[in-house]
C-alpha cells in the first residue's frame, strides 16, 4: 500500500476533484490489439475479445451530434482492429470534429490495415503513438521485438503523406518510462527525440507527450513481480503536485467503455472504478448536466496523474 491514500492527500491540500465540463469524449473501441506491451494498463492483446459493436458506436455518434464536445478521442487496444473503424472514422470526418486516434502505428504495416493511412489523412485525424524510448532495445523491451524498426518504417510512410509535416496532419509520440521511475522533462525529451530520430532516421513528428506509467494492469504486475511496487508508489506520493492535481484530465473528459458504460477516465475504466452511484452509468442514461459537474471517483492509482509535472492523455500537465 502507498504511504498515504490519495483522498487523504487531496484533503490535506484542500482539493476536491469535480468535473468542470466535458470537452473530450473518449471512446475505448475495444481491448483487442496486435501487440501485448508490458506497460499496458488495458492488458490489451491479440486474444482479447472485447470490441465495441456498431450499435454502441451509433449511440456515441448520436451524442456527438447532440452535444458540442471539442475532441473525440479514440483508444483501445488499438482502435484500427475494430471492424467498424473505417466506417466510424468516415462518419466523424463528416462532422469536422477534432479526432484523435491512439494507435500503436505498427498495425498500419499489416496488409489488412495499410489502406487506413489514406483514410486517416483524408479525414485529418490526429495520430498519437507510444514510442517509449529513442533507443531500439529499450523500446523493444517494452513493446516487443521489432517494434522499434516497425515504428521507424511506418513513420517514414506517414511523413510521405504529410503526417508530422502538414499542419493539418498531426503526429504525436508518447514517451513512457521503461522501468519503475517517473518520466523526465517533456520539453527536454522532445528536443532529444527530434534530434535523434531526425538525424539518425530522417523522420519527423509534431510533439512528444510524457505519460507516467499507471500502477494498474500489466504495469502493476511488473511492479509486483519485480519487487518495485512499494518504492514506486512511494515515489508517486512524494512527487504529488497540487497544481497538477487541480488540472487532471478527468475534469474535462468522459471515458466510454467498449460496452457503453461511462467512466471518469480510461484508467478508472480498466479497474472498473465506476462513476458515483447517483450519476448515469451508461450511454443509454446520458445526462450532460449531471455528468459535466460530477464528483470524480478516485483511488490510489490517481497518484500516477499527479506526480511531478503531472500526466494526462495529452502528456505533462505542467510544462517547465
Amino acid at each position: 500500500m502507498p504511504v498515504a491514500s490519495f483522498d487523504s492527500i487531496l484533503e490535506k491540500h484542500s482539493i476536491s476533484l469535480n468535473a468542470r465540463e466535458i470537452e473530450i469524449f473518449q471512446i475505448n473501441m475495444g481491448k483487442m490489439c496486435n501487440l501485448a506491451c508490458k506497460h499496458c494498463h488495458v492488458e490489451a492483446g491479440p486474444n482479447r475479445k472485447e470490441i465495441m459493436n456498431r450499435e454502441t458506436l451509433e449511440k456515441c455518434l448520436n451524442l456527438i451530434d447532440k452535444h458540442n464536445f471539442k475532441t473525440i478521442d479514440l483508444t483501445g487496444g488499438t482502435p484500427e482492429v475494430n471492424p467498424h473503424f473505417r466506417w466510424f472514422i468516415a462518419e466523424l470526418g463528416k462532422r469536422q470534429k477534432e479526432v484523435l486516434v491512439r494507435s500503436n502505428l505498427v498495425v498500419l504495416l499489416e496488409k489488412e490495415y495499410s489502406d487506413m493511412i489514406e483514410l486517416l489523412a483524408k479525414n485529418k485525424i490526429t495520430l498519437i503513438a507510444s514510442f517509449p524510448h529513442i533507443q531500439k532495445d529499450r523500446t523493444d523491451k517494452q513493446r516487443g521485438n521489432g517494434v522499434y524498426e516497425g515504428l521507424i518504417d511506418i513513420i517514414r510512410i506517414l511523413n510521405k503523406v504529410g503526417y508530422g509535416i502538414n499542419p493539418e496532419l498531426k503526429l504525436h509520440l508518447v514517451h513512457n518510462p521503461v522501468g519503475a521511475y517517473l518520466p523526465g522533462n517533456q520539453i527536454v525529451l522532445e528536443q532529444e527525440y527530434k534530434k535523434v530520430l531526425g538525424n539518425e532516421h530522417g523522420i519527423r513528428f509534431n510533439s512528444l507527450y510524457c505519460i507516467t506509467n499507471m500502477p494498474i494492469g500489466r504495469y502493476l504486475n511488473f511492479l509486483q513481480n519485480s519487487g518495485n511496487y512499494e518504492s514506486y508508489m512511494e515515489e508517486l506520493v512524494n512527487a504529488f503536485n497540487p497544481a497538477a492535481a487541480r488540472n487532471v484530465m478527468c475534469v474535462n473528459t468522459l471515458s466510454i467503455s467498449y460496452d457503453g458504460y461511462l467512466y471518469d477516465c480510461d484508467f478508472n475504466q480498466m479497474i472498473d472504478l465506476k462513476l458515483k452511484n447517483d450519476l448515469p452509468q451508461h450511454l443509454d442514461e446520458f445526462d450532460l448536466d449531471k455528468l459535466a459537474r460530477r464528483e470524480i471517483s478516485i483511488g490510489d492509482h490517481c497518484f500516477g496523474c499527479t506526480a511531478g509535472s503531472g500526466s494526462s492523455c495529452g502528456g505533462a500537465i505542467q510544462l517547465s
